[in-house]
């Protein structure tokens, strides 16, 4: 199935991947049942699994009939009310995936998509669009990845020898910052400038119990 996330799985991938984890299981749980019978069937499911996909990158038609197509439900600031009955969705669910990609006031979007994986994407009105440096002539410096030299208190060689630094560089840079034990720090980034962000291990939120 590839890199999938299970919400960008499609209808046949799920079927198929539920199905794999029932016989699974009940070649595991059941000591009656016939071994190799259950285990010809997770190979017939696997390489059906690989023949749609294989079937879902070569045919667009294929595409279109597996993983479905997108769905316009706001055009031009209106609600389709036919493509919200044809995406399954109602009103609030629109208004609440709006929200949740911050649009409080319905009447900035627009459009909004459902995408084949069920996602809404939406692309406010130009007058709501974020101002980018390069809309206000704004010259910016190259900013890169920003690679990880610790996690969990444990020094990533193979990330430093990516950005030609070696263990010492680090642990001098972070002797310099105050930070004598590598064992306690949770998480270091370094960015494009050579600047490193250091996460303590054991941290406490100062809003402890906000939510309680």
């Amino acid at each position: 199935m590839g890199k999938k996330q299970i919400s960008q799985l499609n209808m046949f991938d799920y079927v198929v991947g539920i199905t794999i984890g029932s016989v699974a299981s009940e070649i595991s749980v059941n000591l009656d049942s016939h071994f190799f019978h259950g285990l010809l069937v997770m190979i017939i499911y696997t390489f059906f699994s690989i023949f749609i996909s294989y079937i879902s990158q070569k045919s667009i038609k294929g595409r279109r009939l597996l993983n479905g197509i997108p769905i316009i439900i706001i055009e031009n600031g209106r609600i389709i009310e036919n493509s919200l009955k044809k995406a399954k969705f109602d009103v609030n669910d629109l208004l609440q995936e709006a929200r949740v990609n911050g649009y409080f006031d319905i009447s900035q979007i627009e459009y909004a998509v459902v995408e084949a994986n069920g996602k809404i994407s939406f692309l406010p009105k130009s007058k709501y669009v974020p101002l980018s440096p390069n809309d206000m002539k704004i010259k910016t410096t190259y900013k890169g990845l920003s690679p990880n030299v610790v996690i969990d208190g444990n020094i990533m060689d193979r990330n430093l020898k990516l950005i030609n630094k070696d263990r010492e560089w680090l642990i001098k840079r972070l002797s310099n910052m105050g930070y004598k034990k590598i064992e306690d720090l949770l998480l270091v980034i370094i960015d494009s400038d050579e600047k490193l962000t250091v996460y303590e291990k054991n941290e406490e939120s100062t809003m402890k119990g906000c939510f309680e």
